[in-house]
């Protein structure tokens, strides 16, 4: 061009300098400015813009210099500049520096861009500042005409959920689904599923479950968890046993894990085991149906309480709330029976249990197994072992473990023999048991619980 005779102008090097800034060549643009500088002309703010595009985000050297030539040209910084001075450090992750522009830009009586407060706003919500991007979100909307894109209050809100930031969920979920109509996706609404767990969020919980209804997102177990679990934090146990029913009628099998939440909540005090099952009673009255799993977990809770009594006293009412009994129901009883080591109970109901046609599964045969290794007499536990291989059940652990615990207790040489059958099985034998038998069952490795008393019960 200058060969040609033809003089470059301001916009020449504006074109020049801007392709140096698409492509991130800093020293290219530096020599540009240099050769304008030469020909006498004078650079505006947009030649210095272009100069701070040029360098990688994370060349504060070159920021800084290019700021003092600004300075030195006597050319004030506009909400442009600041917009691509926090872009570019909220791209490098570098939300102090970001902040301190942000307040700078501030004093100089200036608002920031749209862009300039969606960058710092969602480096802020991905560097696990749930708060902070939320106090930056609304001082912006407080002060602008300007909106935030839904994307970076989705942001916000994931960010939030993930921190179990209870005040941030609430008011983001509420600014996203009921202000701006959007309908998270299922990862985001799990993680405020669990920060409505958490935090007894069961207004939150509910509404996220409706979403989720609405993004027609088949509801699981891990979907309805999370809203007993928030009932219970706000003591809402009547609406938590609800929830079992709700699964099962959505056909989603609640379990012993899903109601774990219930059972803390009932198993402080006998009081709180009697005042759950009033609550059955209640609902039984109302014309719920009372779920397998709601009275399983007040036998649970008795059991927890080492009260056989209350648990077995729950199990002969539960006729009374037309409940439909499991093996679970059965299971927690003899685990009852053998805290108690009360054989002559585990007998009846295994009976009561076959007679009721529910078929025992392997935690059942575990736990006779185990019921009669408390007793004096305990060959029955390997009639209960043998017809638990018999039916092509594999023997948990815990069985071989207690099997061989009272072999070697009472000095029976088929200890070695059950240890066998152990490694056959795929067990590796556990550190515990080990340093029983190497200490000649004076310990295994840790302090001893105190062993329960018998317990009397009435048949």
């Amino acid at each position: 061009m200058k060969q040609e005779g033809v003089q470059p102008d301001i916009t020449t090097y504006k074109h020049l300098l801007d392709a140096c800034a698409q492509q991130k060549l800093n020293a290219e643009a530096r020599a540009i400015f240099e050769d304008m500088l030469a020909m006498g002309i004078q650079p505006d703010r947009q030649i210095f813009h272009n100069l701070l595009k040029s360098s990688a985000p994370v060349e504060q050297f070159e920021l800084h210099r290019v700021l003092r030539l600004m300075e030195e040209w006597r050319i004030q910084p506009n909400e442009i500049t600041y917009e691509i001075i926090i872009t570019r450090l909220a791209r490098a992750q570098r939300l102090e520096l970001a902040l301190q522009y942000l307040a700078q830009l501030g004093r100089a009586g200036l608002s920031p861009t749209l862009k300039t407060a969606s960058a710092i706003i969602t480096t802020a919500a991905e560097l696990g500042f749930p708060r902070l991007a939320l106090d930056l979100a609304l001082a912006f909307e407080e002060t602008s005409v300007r909106r935030l894109d839904t994307e970076v209050w989705v942001d916000v809100l994931i960010s939030s959920a993930e921190a179990l930031y209870a005040d941030g969920t609430v008011s983001v979920w509420q600014k996203v689904v009921d202000e701006m109509h959007i309908l998270p996706d299922e990862g985001c609404c799990i993680q405020v599923l669990h920060t409505a767990a958490r935090h007894g969020l069961s207004d939150l919980a509910l509404s996220v479950i409706e979403v989720l209804k609405k993004i027609e997102v088949v509801w699981s177990e891990h979907h309805v968890a999370p809203v007993i679990e928030a009932l219970c934090q706000r003591n809402e146990l009547k609406e938590a046993i609800i929830m079992l029913d709700f699964m099962r009628k959505n056909d989603i099998v609640p379990t012993l894990e899903t109601a774990s939440p219930i059972l803390q909540t009932i198993s402080k005090d006998t009081d709180a085991v009697d005042n759950a099952w009033g609550t059955l009673e209640i609902l039984h009255e109302e014309g719920h149906t009372i779920d397998a799993v709601a009275l399983n977990v007040v036998i649970q809770a008795a059991i927890s309480l080492h009260d056989l009594q209350r648990a077995i006293g729950t199990y002969k009412a539960s006729s009374k709330l037309d409940v439909k009994l499991d093996a679970d129901t059965f299971n927690l009883l003899l685990l009852g029976c053998i805290e108690a080591r009360h054989r002559q109970l585990g007998d009846r109901l295994l009976s009561e249990m076959k007679e009721a046609g529910i078929k025992p599964d392997t935690t059942t045969y575990e736990r006779m197994v185990r019921l009669c290794l408390t007793q004096s007499m305990y060959e029955d536990a390997f009639f209960y072992l043998e017809e638990m291989k018999s039916l092509n059940m594999v023997p948990p652990l815990i069985v071989y473990d207690a099997l061989v615990r009272k072999l070697f207790s009472v000095g029976d040489v088929r200890y070695k023999l059950a240890l066998e059958e152990l490694k056959e099985c795929g067990y590796d034998v556990p550190k515990r048991l080990k340093s029983f038998i190497d200490s000649g069952g004076a310990h295994d490795g840790s302090s001893k619980a105190s062993r329960p008393k018998a317990e009397s019960v009435v048949l």
